[in-house]
């Protein structure tokens, strides 16, 4: 029954269909006959059927029904026992626990219980193994504890009593889960049987009439008692897991005060009373919907509409929990009414039951024919259709606004914007032109680049006078110089840099300081979704990207120019630090001059070295300084103090290298020597270093320096050293010794 569940009740949403088998099936109450489930489904008259999952007593207090269960709370666990009393441990078998969270307990009288999570001794017992089965051994108890801990934090725990002479226990966990049905049902003519199963026909829910059902012959095994705890835990479970010892609240108990509330922030929708009004509340939020309903015609559609609003409001208060949260609440609600005939019209809506869906400017985005009560699973937080709105508007407003020869700065810098907002929130992939999505039409969102991209540099071009920087075409530049933007979500595809880019970036380098002064009161403001980082982080992440997405030699050289450009003038400006140089030198120091030597990488390498490493007194302090500079902030800083040094010595080494193995570079031979000996002051005895700067000393013309330091990088090598290294650096102070180097 375990396939049942998982299969039929959690991945489908049910609605039940009419039988094809029909003509010979009496009317009546049939009871399901798989084991652990308690279902009732009732054929009624007129073709009409009920699928009773729950059944109970209920009482009326004022204006609040509670409901009770005539049987006794079930904990979900179905246990199998076998005895022999020889056994000297427990054998446990858990069926397919992967799904949840399960803890398991043992206790011996009235000792204390030894808990362990599943999963580690799941991962420890069966690391080799394909079984989805968990499969252990405990040694024996007198009690037996099962605990089902779900996502909120609150936990069911089950004691059982283990038999004396019992020596395996096997466990399948009944997760009391129903959605509505999708199902079809066959009755069998020779067992008068009812099977009823979703569209696949696997995994069959069996019913008999409930006047032929038979007793369950098989006993069940029933726990001592059920618990509910809120933030379960137990001595030495890891911290992460509990945020504070368990509240225990007894399931016998009934007292109103004594059950667990959880939290629910008190969500109300601001309904307005007019179209204009709603329009312009949608506006001032920005980045909300408005669904319009319409159902003019139906003389309950007032009560249906505040049946769905008082819902909705229940939902979302419960998944906000403690406060407001913009990201859950992306829908405002307005019913429509006479007045508003004129507006439908316009709209081209005619049909007594509509929705119509607009965004912040009253564009309408999708619409449907249908009512919100009907439509309420579009407007859940799990929903896909928030989403898939955002996309179209990114789309839709892109395009109106570049046909509009009278746009506004803001109106372009928002349409713009929305690209970033519909990258940071789902798929950038899908264009929603004119398509049915669960019967909702979206409007027309094709968008040609060839018109945008001019009007997107006559807005970079226009904004180069400005005396301080507008922060939402900030953001908006880095999302597309990161190719996160509107081309990215136009063309589908990564584009280099081109001229405006280039520009953009000169806009973030001349409004640098203001930038970084704004940004993180800028991220937080309240109502909006904003991330922009360093500024040197933002660059220098978007050239290195840029570098790797070059692909073919016309762009090439022209690309290296202008990226070369900006670091200088990030250094120029002072911004030259640490994530700066790094980016820099390794964009340099792959690109060689036209001489073939690395003259423009070992100039800037120099410059680095120069400003920050060399005649500095200790070197080790002076690093510590610098990595101690980097801040939280840097991405590098957590990366740790070992990775900096060993960076800064690989660096050094390797920029001497290139001067031992490229003629062209002979030039900076004395400089080379010092970088070299710094990266030895770093990280002592290291053979490749040694190798490095011995072949210096001799280009330099310092012979017996060089064998001596040949001597020491052969003395130095061991097993981490490649093979063939070993053999060129023995073979390489040979050569000094005999002199045919």
């Amino acid at each position: 029954m375990r396939n049942f569940t998982w299969s039929f009740l959690m991945f489908f949403c049910f609605v039940f269909t009419s039988f094809s088998q029909t003509k010979t099936l009496e009317k009546g109450t049939y009871l399901s006959t798989n084991k652990g489930q308690k279902i009732k489904l009732n054929l009624l008259e007129n073709n009409k059927y009920e699928l009773v999952f729950y059944s109970g007593d209920y009482q009326i207090k004022g204006d609040s029904v509670s409901f009770t269960s005539i049987d006794k709370p079930e904990s979900g666990f179905d246990l199998v026992f076998k005895n022999d009393k020889k056994a000297k441990k427990v054998k446990i078998k858990f069926i397919n626990p992967s799904y949840y969270s399960f803890f398991i307990g043992s206790q011996n009288g009235s000792n204390e219980i030894k808990y362990q999570r599943l999963s580690d001794i799941w991962s420890q017992e069966n690391a080799e193994s394909a079984n989805p089965d968990a499969e252990f051994e405990i040694d024996r108890a007198d009690y037996l504890y099962l605990v089902f801990e779900d996502y909120k934090g609150e936990s069911k725990v089950s004691k059982f009593a283990l038999p004396k002479e019992v020596s395996e226990v096997t466990i399948n966990y009944q997760p009391d889960l129903f959605g509505n049905l999708n199902i079809s049902g066959f009755f069998n003519k020779n067992t008068n049987e009812l099977m009823v199963s979703e569209k696949s026909g696997k995994d069959p829910l069996i019913f008999v009439n409930q006047k032929n059902a038979q007793p369950e012959k098989t006993s069940k095994v029933v726990p001592l008692e059920i618990k509910s705890i809120v933030n379960w835990t137990y001595p030495g479970k890891d911290i992460a897991e509990s945020e504070e010892y368990a509240v225990v609240v007894d399931s016998a108990a009934t007292a109103a005060d004594s059950a667990y509330v959880p939290e629910i922030y008190d969500f109300k929708f601001k309904i307005q009373d007019n179209l204009k009004s709603a329009l312009a509340a949608t506006a001032a939020d920005k980045t909300k919907f408005l669904v319009v309903a319409v159902d003019t015609k139906n003389p309950s559609a007032k009560k249906d509409f505040d049946t769905f609003i008082e819902k909705q409001e229940s939902l979302l208060g419960v998944h906000m929990a403690t406060a407001y949260s913009a990201e859950n609440d992306s829908f405002n609600f307005y019913l429509a009414n006479a007045n508003d005939k004129k507006w439908l019209k316009s709209v081209k809506i005619t049909d007594d039951k509509s929705l119509i869906v607009l965004n912040e400017n009253g564009d309408v985005l999708a619409s449907a024919k249908s009512t919100l009560l009907e439509k309420e699973a579009f407007f859940d937080i799990y929903s896909d259709f928030a989403r898939q709105l955002k996309i179209a508007d990114t789309y839709y407003s892109l395009g109106k606004v570049v046909k509009n020869k009278k746009a506004s700065d803001e109106d372009l810098i928002a349409a713009f914007r929305k690209s970033v907002l519909s990258y940071d929130f789902g798929n950038y992939y899908t264009i929603y032109d004119q398509t049915n999505q669960g019967d909702f039409k979206f409007a027309n969102t094709k968008v040609d680049l060839k018109e945008v991209t001019p009007v997107w540099k006559k807005l970079i071009e226009t904004h180069q006078k400005d005396t301080k920087p507008n922060m939402y075409l900030v953001e908006t530049i880095l999302k597309e110089i990161k190719n996160q933007g509107f081309s990215k979500q136009v063309s589908k595809e990564d584009k280099v840099l081109n001229d405006t880019d280039f520009l953009s970036i000169d806009y973030l380098i001349k409004h640098y300081d203001a930038i970084d002064a704004e940004r993180l009161g800028y991220n937080e403001k309240e109502g909006e979704k904003h991330n922009i980082g360093s500024l040197n982080q933002e660059i220098a992440g978007a050239l290195q990207q840029n570098k790797n997405i070059v692909s073919n030699e016309a762009s090439v050289a022209g690309n290296q120019d202008k990226t070369i450009s900006v670091y200088k003038k990030l250094i120029a400006a002072g911004k030259g630090n640490f994530e700066t140089y790094q980016n820099y030198l390794a964009y340099l120091a792959e690109t060689a001059d036209n001489d073939g030597s690395n003259g423009a990488y070992l100039k800037e390498f120099n410059a680095y070295f120069t400003t920050n490493l060399g005649d500095k007194g200790n070197v080790i302090e002076r690093l510590d300084q610098m990595f101690g500079a980097l801040g939280t902030d840097s991405e590098y800083g957590f990366n740790g103090w070992n990775w900096f040094k060993e960076y800064h010595s690989n660096l050094c080494n390797s920029a001497a290298w290139t001067v031992v193995s490229r003629p062209g570079n002979t030039d900076f031979l004395k400089s080379a020597i010092g970088w070299s000996e710094y990266s030895l002051a770093v990280t002592k005895n290291n053979p490749y270093y040694l190798d490095t700067l011995a072949q210096l000393y001799y280009k330099d013309g310092q012979k017996n320096k060089a064998i001596e330091t040949q001597i020491l990088a052969a003395k130095y090598l061991n097993s981490e050293v490649e093979e063939q290294t070993a053999v060129e650096i023995r073979e390489t102070l040979t050569k000094m010794q005999n002199g045919t180097y």
